[in-house]
């Protein structure tokens, strides 16, 4: 497949999937035996059974949360792209209490599709940042001199 139809392979994650909570897309790209190369949350499964309960779970907690797709780059098999995302945090998600503040983190994936399938996924999100927001973590200001 070309780097565009790649590009427009992955997108549908964030724009379909997490924005619009269509999770039968995962059944529909992602191979069902992908591999993660990061960690998942606590009682989070592998797979695309994995890739849906994550999904669920931020829209469950954060109801109006909106990726927004800043950049992606497309080289043979592979897809990078650099989100921003957005939401306030109304309800519950994997163990962190609502605060009802909103929130606006970073994440960078990178996916590697086969066949028009994502076969193997990284991932890194500015759990920090977006913790320091909901009041959930310390901000640098916070913590004490002399520390």
């Amino acid at each position: 497949m070309s780097a565009e139809q790649n590009k427009a392979i992955s997108q549908r994650i964030p724009l379909e999937v997490f924005n619009q909570g269509r999770l039968d897309v995962i059944d529909e790209i992602v191979a069902p035996d992908i591999k993660e190369h990061g960690d998942l949350p606590p009682g989070i499964p592998a797979g695309r059974e994995g890739l849906k309960a994550v999904a669920s779970a931020l829209r469950k907690g954060f109801p109006d949360i909106k990726y927004r797709i800043d950049l992606q780059v497309a080289e043979g098999d592979f897809v990078a792209g650099y989100t921003t995302v957005s939401g306030t945090h109304k309800g519950e998600v994997f163990g962190m209490p609502a605060t009802g503040k909103r929130a606006e983190w970073a994440e960078t994936h990178i996916v590697k599709i086969v066949n028009g399938k994502i076969t193997e996924h990284w991932g890194i999100v500015d759990q920090l940042g977006m913790l320091r927001q909901l009041g959930l973590a310390p901000t640098p200001e916070a913590v004490p001199a002399g520390r």
